[in-house]
């Protein structure tokens, strides 16, 4: 399955579970780690936990093995390793305090002003 074929999976899966605020972030060339983040909100822990799961059944129905998974016990946040894609389900406030878009947005901009540095 293409990478971009997965994201659209996880976010249908999203979508269907009601998650809110889903944002994908293309990371290809920013770092070697994924392809693509995937980021969406939930409104209770219990929420969390049943969208990152559905996540998982779709996904899985696909053939797609995940590589991990992260923080489904608790619900304030979920991470689904999926290889290229990795998908991140938040409660709101967890997710406004780590703010990934922004940590991604500030990465590139970093990067770009150490490579202008002398040797």
């Amino acid at each position: 399955m293409q990478n971009e074929e997965l994201v659209k999976v996880a976010i249908a899966a999203l979508e269907d579970m009601k998650a809110t605020d889903i944002t994908t972030i293309d990371v290809r060339g920013k770092t070697s780690v994924t392809d693509f983040m995937v980021i969406a909100s939930g409104t209770s822990s219990r929420h969390v936990k049943s969208i990152a799961n559905e996540v998982l059944d779709k996904t899985k129905e696909q053939g797609v093995r995940p590589i991990g998974s992260e923080g489904l016990d608790g619900g304030e946040w979920a991470l689904l390793d999926l290889g290229d894609v990795v998908v991140h389900v938040f409660q709101v406030a967890t997710r406004q305090f780590y703010d990934l878009e922004r940590l991604w947005q500030g990465a590139e901009q970093s990067r770009a002003q150490h490579q202008d540095l002398p040797e």
